[in-house]
């Protein structure tokens, strides 16, 4: 069972490492804002980084924006530096769990990781990235495991809607869930919107490495995931979807890396059936396909080379016409942001062999949330630790290095979500339809951002 105790030697139940980062100053904020979820009704924290200077005004700005002065002075600081281990041991060695908010984590990442370990506080990241996840699976899941350590990465926008959604969906199921793709739209306010260029320097680094990606997997020795009922099919690079109704494209990020570890995961410990995934994002009409085409030529031309990588870092906004910025979106734009993940699985009724036959039943579900980045990631990071915290014995038996649907398949993660707003919602029916206009506009106005948003199902018996 994991230990979550604090103690006079380890005095926090969470640390947020990258406080002052664009990321981290918001996770601060929902810290701040959930405190009484902790253990027993209380949430013991700190924030750490490089600069105390940066990390006070971090408390300040906090405090402006809550209403609660006293985060000023009761939140403890602790200076720590990726580049000096003495101090991430000494930060881990106060900490029960390490929210890691330091990216590009393929730069910055591992000494973390180590320093968690090393040190046996629990770690959880927001990272997006397949390589740094993976690797840290094969170098880490051991040493994790004896000292009953769990390090679990990929716990923001990427990929807790993705990995739970799809574990979300095959409970609601009734039989076998076979297959499931997911559709993922985003929309913006009259602001506008943006993402700030960490994302867009970790997507230039994956770009530019995937090759050594592909021979990291060949470590592992795993064989393939059995098939189970009908293969899934590929979509094109380019697709008009009558699932969202706007042209789409293979969603690029962890998304696919992320659930397939999970259905490993859960096939091998649990005996689970494992489910086939596709990801996909709507891109819009033709003007944005337009634009997405030149950006995509510009960016797979660029980033093969040191002085192209350096441009794309340079100048984001330019190459991908304002999508990132180094400034990142403001609160009014993320105000005026909100993600939607669409899931349609098929799968087989209870007593139907899946051996036997194509899918006889289908199913629906629907996550709507609020700005992904540093509205919808904050909620799902915190919660994540909140669940570690109140739940040790629903987490695997033993420590290791876990994607979030093999640490909390067993937890009431979503559950907890839903206590911050996210209706969930069942509909039984005799005919699936993809997309009926009217339900989607009844959920909408019920589902207003990641507190309100919801898990909506349409299964088909």
């Amino acid at each position: 069972m994991a230990k979550v105790d604090t103690s006079s030697s380890r005095p926090y139940h969470i640390v947020i490492f990258g406080a002052s980062g664009f990321t981290g100053q918001f996770v601060v904020e929902e810290v701040a804002r959930i405190v009484s979820e902790g253990p027993n009704g209380t949430l013991k924290w700190a924030v750490a980084g490089r600069s105390r200077q940066k990390l006070d005004k971090v408390l300040e700005q906090a405090a402006g924006a809550l209403g609660k002065p006293e985060l000023r002075t009761a939140v403890e600081v602790i200076v720590a530096d990726v580049g000096e281990p003495d101090s991430l041991a000494a930060m881990c060695k106060q900490a029960v769990i390490v929210l890691n908010c330091v990216g590009p984590y393929r730069f910055w990442g591992e000494p973390v990781v180590k320093a968690c370990v090393e040190n046996s506080a629990h770690c959880i990241d927001i990272c997006g990235e397949p390589q740094f996840l993976e690797s840290m699976q094969l170098n880490y899941n051991s040493q994790a495991a004896d000292k009953g350590v769990y390090i679990v990465g990929a716990c923001g926008f990427d990929s807790i809607p993705a990995d739970m959604g799809v574990l979300y969906t095959r409970e609601q199921f009734k039989g076998t869930l076979t297959a499931v793709e997911s559709f993922l739209t985003a929309s913006t306010g009259p602001e506008g919107g943006s993402i700030n260029d960490g994302t867009w320097k970790s997507a230039i680094y994956g770009f530019a490495d995937s090759g050594k990606l592909r021979s990291l997997r060949k470590k592992f020795g795993h064989k393939p995931l059995p098939v189970v009922g009908s293969k899934i099919k590929r979509r094109s690079a380019l697709f008009y979807s009558n699932e969202v109704q706007q042209y789409a494209v293979p969603f690029m990020g962890a998304d696919p890396s992320v659930v397939k570890r999970s259905q490993r995961f859960l096939l091998e410990e649990h005996q689970e059936t494992p489910v086939q995934y596709g990801a996909y994002a709507g891109v819009g009409g033709v003007a944005n396909i337009a634009k997405m085409l030149f950006a995509g030529m510009m960016f797979w031309f660029l980033v093969k080379f040191d002085f192209g990588r350096n441009l794309l870092i340079k100048f984001p906004e330019f190459f991908s016409f304002g999508f990132f910025s180094k400034d990142g979106p403001t609160r009014k734009q993320m105000e005026g942001s909100s993600f939607q993940f669409a899931f349609y699985g098929e799968g087989y009724t209870e007593g139907q062999d899946p051996s036997q036959g194509r899918p006889n039943a289908k199913i629906r579900t629907l996550v709507q949330g609020p700005e992904a980045g540093y509205v919808a990631t904050p909620i799902a990071m915190v919660q994540a630790a909140i669940t570690i915290l109140n739940e040790p014995t629903a987490l695997p038996k033993r420590g290791g290095v876990y994607t979030p649907g093999a640490a909390f398949s067993r937890t009431t993660l979503v559950e907890r979500l839903n206590k911050h707003g996210i209706h969930s919602m069942s509909f039984l029916c005799l005919l699936f339809k993809h997309i009926v206009r009217n339900l989607v506009s009844r959920e909408s106005a019920l589902m207003n951002g990641f507190r309100n948003s919801s898990f909506v199902n349409h299964n088909v018996q």
